[in-house]
């Protein structure tokens, strides 16, 4: 029934959802003329706004790159020796179909809950490498749903421990920074947020429940190969390269000399003799660099590396072009105070319900500032605010911000550049799908809101 339900409606979705360049054109119009009518802001302050080179259209130029590395450096990995034959491996578990959805959100949607990179990327090659797994053993499944269970890290991450906004105000001077001068609040430290029962209810409820749909979405027959290419499809130019630049460049020293230094920081980064360790603090930097040292390490030469390097970077077209277009959306919106009016306008509600419209209001901003950071910093003071009139308690409502922001990912392709990259897939392609788990998601969201 529920394979049904989601094949009609990612059917619909293919019929009519244009290239994710498309959407962030058009919804680059659309936030133009909407804060034109709703706000005191004219058409060349817009503009400006959205030209500006700290708030605008380039200030995601180094996030930009970051997420071109963890696509990079996520791609050469996986395709090292021993990390391929694991994936394998791990790939040739399924048996049929629905198990192999399963496995993938699984994955996926348990690393997303640790660092939200890892769950995207490690979603995105799983569901690559399941897929051809299955093609290769001619078992029958559909080749879009893996990919949109690959997808749904991002559905759970903000209520993980990479979460924005608990770890925002789990500090006395990041929870300053979004609170009126004349108001003082303690830190709320992440056994309030995170740590929480309701927290630990709902995003390991979603853990667990979320392979279960996609199980369900998976269709009996109709098997649909992976689009991406199968390694190794470059020309091979090791006969024409001279004598000493090829020793050089299949040496594995030149690849240790690099990961040696790497390593020294990776143990003084996640083994410090002082502090906590930094597998708490995961960064998108961490990520990459990490991942930069363990390719090179796996990789058996510079050229192995770089011929896998060189396969991923094709992937990042989409991240380079559409990124920037987002970021002026965002500086738009913040700098003519549509972004508050929105938040404050869906916000409302008696203390039962305010968490409740806190979720939702953060859902549909996350449509237009798919940015975990820039969203608490616009929507943060006023969720506290909103939380101190109505007597809410305050980690209540910042987990109701992030479950909202988390969950209408499922809708936004921000986030799936770098997985729609890996995997081949298009995003009309996975939207059906994982609007039906976003669904699934608010109704489970909403109802433990309520309960707690």
């Amino acid at each position: 029934m529920l394979a049904t339900v989601g094949q009609r409606i990612a059917a619909a979705f293919r019929a009519t959802a244009p290239d994710p360049f498309v959407i962030a054109v058009l919804l680059t119009a659309f936030t133009f003329v909407l804060a034109l009518v709703t706000t005191d802001t004219t058409p060349v302050q817009l503009i400006d706004d959205w030209a500006d080179p700290s708030n605008g259209i380039w200030k995601f130029l180094g996030f930009s790159m970051q997420m071109c590395l963890i696509l990079v450096t996520g791609h050469a990995l996986a395709a090292a020796g021993p990390v391929a034959l694991v994936l394998r491996k791990l790939a040739d578990l399924p048996q049929t179909g629905a198990q192999a959805a399963a496995l993938v959100a699984f994955v996926a949607a348990s690393l997303g809950t640790l660092n939200w990179g890892l769950g995207l990327i490690a979603g995105a090659l799983m569901a690559r490498d399941v897929g051809r797994s299955l093609s290769r053993r001619n078992i029958p499944y559909h080749y879009p749903v893996l990919v949109a269970a690959g997808y749904v890290g991002l559905m759970v991450w903000h209520g993980g421990f990479s979460g924005t906004a608990p770890l925002k105000v789990s500090t006395a001077a990041q929870i300053a920074d979004v609170l009126p001068p004349d108001v003082h609040l303690d830190p709320i430290p992440i056994t309030r947020t995170i740590l929480s029962p309701m927290n630990l209810v709902i995003t390991g409820g979603m853990v667990v429940l979320v392979p279960v749909i996609f199980a369900m979405l998976m269709p009996k027959s109709g098997e649909s190969a992976p689009s991406t290419p199968a390694p190794g499809d470059g020309a091979d130019e090791t006969d024409r390269t001279p004598i000493i630049p090829r020793i050089l460049e299949e040496t594995p020293i030149v690849n240790l000399l690099l990961a040696a230094m790497i390593a020294v920081w990776a143990w003084r980064y996640y083994f410090p003799a002082e502090g906590a360790s930094g597998i708490r603090t995961l960064t998108p930097n961490s990520v990459n660099l990490t991942m930069l040292m363990l390719g090179l390490l796996l990789h058996r030469s510079p050229r192995s590396f770089l011929s896998a390097v060189e396969d991923g970077a094709r992937g990042c077209a989409g991240i380079i072009i559409q990124f920037p277009l987002y970021a002026g959306i965002m500086g738009m919106m913040h700098a003519s105070g549509l972004t508050a009016e929105l938040a404050s306008l869906l916000g409302r509600g008696s203390p039962t319900t305010l968490p409740l419209t806190t979720c939702v209001s953060a859902g549909v901003v996350n449509l237009f500032v798919p940015s975990g950071g820039g969203q608490w910093g616009v929507q943060g003071p006023i969720v506290i605010q909103s939380a101190l009139d109505a007597g809410v308690p305050m980690p209540k409502m910042v987990m109701a911000l992030a479950y909202g922001d988390e969950l209408t990912n499922m809708l936004q392709p921000f986030w799936a550049l770098p997985l729609l990259a890996i995997t081949g897939a298009k995003a009309r392609d996975i939207v059906g799908y994982t609007a039906i788990a976003m669904a699934f998601g608010f109704v489970w969201t909403l109802g433990w809101l309520l309960v707690f």
